[in-house]
């Protein structure tokens, strides 16, 4: 346990510190926000989720004074193991070095709060008492129904992921516009190839130099951090081979796997392999998106498809696949809106990459191709598109490209095909 007096010197600490350079995202958190809930920040690790606690810090310090905010990072090797009572002392400490804000609206920002035990306790005490609380958290049991339960409802959660295309254009300090000439077309262009091999983690887009380094090492503490260590992992063997395969295979089957494993002499269990799965997912390390299906039981059972975080993960392991790059990227762009995604694949195995749903009506149907110039490829891409336009009578039928950019009409639809980048920036304009 923490004993007051360290807690008074980590109190200073931050009180003394001067914020670090910030570039603030494309984030709209309101921290004035009249309301009697926990904002929740969650996303992978290295996403910016910190930098972003420290933005609305600085905000609130300017605006009312540092000595109404603290921040903690729970990740200090010198905490150890803490539990909702260790906090409790915590904020004791902070209140006798700071006794004219007892009874004042403060902020605390508490990041990485999963490696506190019974931390909801804490934040729904504070928030009876009237203060404002941050969190952050690396894992994505922070959105379960287990603590959505445990915070009784009391909770606002915002998803931090890796720059988003317009967020990289911001870092690279490229200003966005409505006309540009060839050579800022040019720029922009080359940047957004950049974009795509290597994604969008913050100190990537900074540090270009270093990425590939930076990359491994982010890809290395994920996987150590957010799941060995976590979970307690001792077959870090298997976890290595789960990984492997993940990254080779677009589609992906437990059960053909441990098929392998059994044929390569290498033991495994299934439910070790569906755990392992589950635990990369809760560290936002991999996304599995199901086949549609009417039946949530069918749907559940279907054979996922498997998208990473961030393409600079793929390609730092030797994906150089473009049309799986731009797929996945398009992937990350989906979810990062909160769209209700899913694939689509027809009884002859004819495939629609992303299917979009509002409720129970089916709003858009997604193709993705990088090179759209081959007919065979353009032949697949839309008699898939508009079988399935059929079936869910949906119109709103779009093919996403590297660089095409045209409008056809086939069998009276009409079918939009558009360069990726563009997409996401006019996605941004509609947005505003």
């Amino acid at each position: 346990m923490i004993t007051k007096e360290y807690w008074l010197e980590v109190i200073k600490e931050w009180n003394k510190t001067e914020f670090p350079q910030i570039i603030n995202r494309d984030i709209k958190i309101d921290f004035d926000l009249n309301i009697n809930r926990a904002f929740s920040l969650i996303g992978p690790r290295r996403a910016g989720k910190t930098f972003e606690l420290l933005s609305i810090a600085k905000q609130i310090s300017e605006k009312y004074g540092k000595d109404k905010t603290l921040y903690i990072d729970f990740e200090r090797p010198d905490f150890g193991t803490l539990n909702s009572l260790d906090l409790a002392l915590m904020l004791k400490s902070y209140y006798s070095l700071f006794p004219q804000n007892s009874g004042k609206k403060i902020w605390l920002f508490l990041d990485e709060i999963q490696n506190v035990k019974e931390w909801e306790i804490f934040v729904r005490t504070c928030l009876d008492d009237g203060i404002k609380v941050f969190i952050s958290g690396s894992s994505s049991k922070l959105l379960s129904k287990e603590v959505a339960t445990s915070m009784r409802g009391r909770n606002l959660s915002y998803s931090i992921f890796p720059l988003s295309f317009k967020e990289f254009l911001f870092f690279k300090n490229f200003n966005l516009q409505k006309v540009y000439t060839s050579g800022e077309k040019a720029q922009l262009l080359n940047y957004f190839e950049e974009y795509i091999n290597f994604g969008g983690y913050p100190e990537v887009v900074l540090f270009s130099s270093e990425k590939e380094k930076i990359l491994r090492d982010i890809f290395d503490t994920a996987i150590l951090k957010d799941v060995l260590e976590r979970h307690k992992i001792r077959n870090s063997l298997l976890l290595k081979n789960l990984i492997k395969a993940l990254l080779s295979a677009k589609e992906f089957s437990i059960n053909k796997f441990y098929n392998y494993l059994k044929s390569q002499q290498i033991k495994s269990s299934k439910d070790a392999l569906y755990k392992y799965l589950d635990y990369l997912e809760d560290a936002f390390f991999v996304f599995r998106l199901n086949k549609f299906s009417l039946s949530y039981k069918k749907a559940e059972q279907s054979l996922p498809k498997v998208y990473f975080i961030d393409n600079g993960i793929l390609t730092n392991n030797k994906i150089d696949d473009k049309g799986r790059l731009l797929e996945n990227l398009v992937f990350l762009e989906l979810i990062r809106r909160e769209n209700d995604v899913s694939y689509f694949q027809t009884s002859q195995n004819e495939e629609v990459d992303f299917l979009i749903k509002k409720g129970k009506k089916i709003t858009q149907l997604i193709q993705v191709c990088y090179n759209f110039s081959n007919f065979m490829t353009k032949d697949r891409e839309i008699k898939s598109l508009l079988k399935a336009s059929k079936e869910f009578n949906c119109n709103n039928l779009l093919i996403l490209t590297n660089s095409q950019e045209e409008e056809i009409k086939v069998d009276k639809k009409k079918i939009i095909i558009k360069p990726v980048w563009k997409w996401i920036l006019c996605l941004e304009k509609k947005e505003k």
